[in-house]
């Protein structure tokens, strides 16, 4: 997917494109807070798949508890 301009309005987007640009985010946070995703995983309780899958975009399942959870390891609740 291509990584598209967020000033979009975000309604046009589907729920996958969604998805996906959030998982590219996360990445990006991660990654920037010197993260690996197993630390992220342990940190949040979640399995690795669960950051694996939500970083690719597949997580458009992700359940409500572990999306927070993710944030909170990542400092990015706001």
């Amino acid at each position: 997917m291509e990584n598209k301009d967020w000033d979009q309005d975000l309604y046009a987007y589907s729920n996958g494109e969604l998805a996906a640009q959030l998982g590219e985010r996360f990445r990006e946070y991660r990654r920037a807070l010197g993260l690996s995703q197993k630390q992220v995983a342990l940190q949040s309780g979640v399995s690795v798949m669960t950051v694996v899958r939500f970083e690719k975009g597949q997580g458009n399942a992700i359940r409500l508890d572990n999306l927070i959870a993710l944030l909170r390891a990542i400092q990015r609740l706001e």
